[in-house]
C-alpha cells in the first residue's frame, strides 16, 4: 500500500470507528525503520511481516514493464505533487490490494487489487462496503 492511499484510508478512521469497523494493514516486509516511518501515514493496526500466505495462491507482480506504463508515471507524479515520497529499498514489485471483509458468512464485501502501481481504491466504495457490514449485522 502506498503512503498516499494509507493517508486517505486513515482519514476515514473516525467514520470507521463510529460503525465499529477496524482499519488493518498487512505488510510484506519491514526493512530498517520503514514500518515506523509508514505509521506516520497509516493510523490503523499492523500485521506482518507475514509468511506471505495472505497474498493468495499466486502473488501478483509488476516487473520492468511498469516503466512503460503511462498510468504508473501519472500515479507517481500525483503522489509526488501531494508530498508523498517513497523509497527504493525492499522488494517493491508486488502489487497490493485492499479488502473490506465482513464477519461470518458475509465474506469479502469489497476487493480492490492494484492493476498497476498507484492504482488506488475508491474511498466512497470503502465506506459503502464498511457500512454494509453494520447493516447486515442489524438484520
Amino acid at each position: 500500500m502506498c503512503r498516499e492511499e494509507a493517508a486517505e484510508l486513515s482519514s476515514l478512521k473516525s467514520q470507521l470507528q463510529d460503525i465499529e469497523v477496524p482499519l488493518i494493514v498487512v505488510v510484506k516486509e519491514n526493512i530498517g525503520k520503514e514500518l515506523d516511518l509508514f505509521k506516520k501515514y497509516f493510523s490503523g493496526n499492523y500485521f506482518g511481516p507475514t509468511q506471505r500466505n495472505f497474498y493468495g495462491p499466486q502473488e501478483r507482480w509488476m516487473f520492468f514493464s511498469m516503466f512503460l506504463r503511462v498510468g504508473v508515471w501519472r500515479n507517481l507524479w500525483r503522489a509526488y505533487r501531494k508530498g508523498f515520497r517513497g523509497n527504493w529499498r525492499g522488494e517493491g514489485l508486488v502489487l497490493g490490494g485492499l479488502f473490506v471483509i465482513g464477519p461470518g458468512d458475509q465474506g469479502i464485501l469489497l476487493e480492490h487489487r492494484e492493476k498497476e502501481f498507484g492504482d488506488k481504491v475508491n474511498m466512497l466504495a470503502v465506506l459503502r462496503a464498511a457500512r454494509q457490514i453494520t447493516m447486515d449485522m442489524a438484520w
